[in-house]
């Protein structure tokens, strides 16, 4: 506490840990080959590297595949309901600003029934990392299309093609102004693992989409740009301070042209000087907007890393800050002063 006001607390020397000790006792349940294995593990090491205490940790889930995650992770974990977890988890983090707060949620969860609940906790910048796994379609029940399935897709509940526009996650993100945006991928960890050390050490709401591979249900769908033969010319990396460019040489670039808009170029035909600064730290996300857009699916080459990192109060402090500013004052904190107030009346 300083000056009435709640503040995350600085925490003594934390001992050592390894991935072992972030591994629950639960059996996963995930089909074999699952792009969640890979996220789960990149979590568990990345905790323990960073010297996170798992006391002080909290997973919370809603509903689908990605879900079952705080089973999974020796931590305290809430398993909540479909498409809420980003308001159980801002409950959380207000109440208690000392805990490291992930929320795990997956394209259906999130973007469907809990599309409300997560453009308020991006605008709000609630102190939790929310973590979704994309993997375009729905999962757990067994194969309907999703927010994120791209149009004309065939799938159970869509046996035609879907019609429906697909959300990305990245842009509506920025749309609601988060303070973190990032995306990254599951085949590769290290990229993964460094994606979510920088969300771990935001002050603020962190949003991390993950293209995650579902095996059964939509094997492949984001084979275009993640498979090692392709990834070097379709994956473009955004690294803070340098030259957004990309191919096994380099030999490719994104430069803002002569309409105003961003353009996939060739180096060569430009110039490195052309080359767009990528800077993740503008307070004005209309240029990670811009970035996110692309790509109009995984099948284009496709910005990965942080598109949008920037300091904004956190919701948690100023919910503080204000009951401190006004404790003390006539009726706070005394309901029966509530109750008569202003705009009652007595009935005879």
């Amino acid at each position: 506490m300083s000056d009435g006001v709640a503040t995350a607390v600085s925490r003594p020397d934390t001992p050592a840990s390894t991935r072992k000790d972030w591994v629950s006792d639960q059996e996963v349940r995930w089909c074999p080959g699952c792009g969640d294995f890979t996220i789960l593990a990149a979590m568990q090491t990345l905790l323990a590297e960073m010297g996170a205490r798992r006391e002080s940790t909290v997973f919370v889930s809603g509903i689908g595949c990605s879900s079952r995650f705080p089973y999974y992770m020796n931590t305290y974990g809430i398993h909540s309901i479909h498409g809420r977890a980003p308001a159980f988890a801002t409950g959380l983090a207000v109440a208690r600003p000392d805990l490291d707060v992930w929320v795990i949620t997956g394209d259906g969860d999130a973007l469907s029934i809990g599309g409300n609940h997560l453009i308020h906790t991006l605008r709000r910048n609630v102190n939790i990392n929310i973590i979704l796994f994309n993997n375009q379609i729905y999962g757990l029940t067994k194969g309907q299309f999703s927010p994120t399935s791209e149009v004309g897709k065939v799938t159970k509940s869509t046996p035609y093609g879907s019609l429906d526009t697909p959300f990305n996650p990245v842009s509506l993100a920025l749309g609601a102004e988060a303070t973190f945006v990032a995306r990254t991928h599951d085949m590769d960890r290290k990229h993964m693992m460094e994606v979510l050390r920088q969300a771990y050490d935001h002050r603020g709401t962190s949003f991390v989409e993950i293209y995650q591979n579902c095996n059964v249900y939509n094997d492949g769908a984001f084979n275009d740009i993640t498979s090692k033969d392709r990834r070097a010319d379709y994956l473009i990396p955004l690294v803070h301070g340098e030259p957004i460019r990309y191919g096994k040489d380099g030999e490719f670039g994104v430069s803002r042209g002569e309409d105003g808009m961003l353009h996939l170029v060739k180096v060569a035909d430009v110039g490195e000087d052309a080359l767009l600064i990528h800077d993740m730290s503008l307070d004005n996300p209309s240029q990670a907007f811009e970035l996110s857009r692309l790509a109009r699916g995984p099948h284009e080459p496709t910005p990965i890393g942080v598109f949008r990192s920037v300091d904004c109060p956190e919701y948690g402090y100023e919910v503080a800050r204000q009951l401190a500013e006004v404790e003390g004052r006539k009726g706070i904190g005394d309901l029966s002063a509530l109750l008569r107030s202003s705009g009652t009346w007595v009935v005879e």
